[in-house]
């Protein structure tokens, strides 16, 4: 099983929210999920990002592998650097 972290889009019409989760790689985008992570809203006055950073790093850990956008998020959060000195230190 390919696991993606991936966001998958909750919210109104026009006003997109999205949610950081774990999933098959298989499924659909808005469809069954393994463990959600964050929050993600691309408000036009900032972006905000709520990621719950233990479980982030559980996944990469385990061979997730970020979609682009979620790579950028967890960047701007640093979560990927957290994660290199983590793998860097355990080697």
């Amino acid at each position: 099983m390919a696991v993606k972290i991936r966001l998958t889009r909750v919210g109104r019409q026009h006003d997109p929210h999205y949610r950081i989760v774990a999933a098959d790689s298989r499924y659909a985008r808005d469809g069954r999920i393994i463990e959600q992570i964050g929050y993600y809203n691309p408000d036009n006055a900032q972006d905000k990002a709520t990621i719950n950073e233990e479980l982030a790093l559980k996944w990469l850990a385990q061979g997730a592998q970020p979609s682009d956008t979620v790579r950028a998020i967890f960047k701007k959060a640093g979560i990927i650097e957290k994660y290199k000195s983590a793998k860097k230190a355990g080697q």
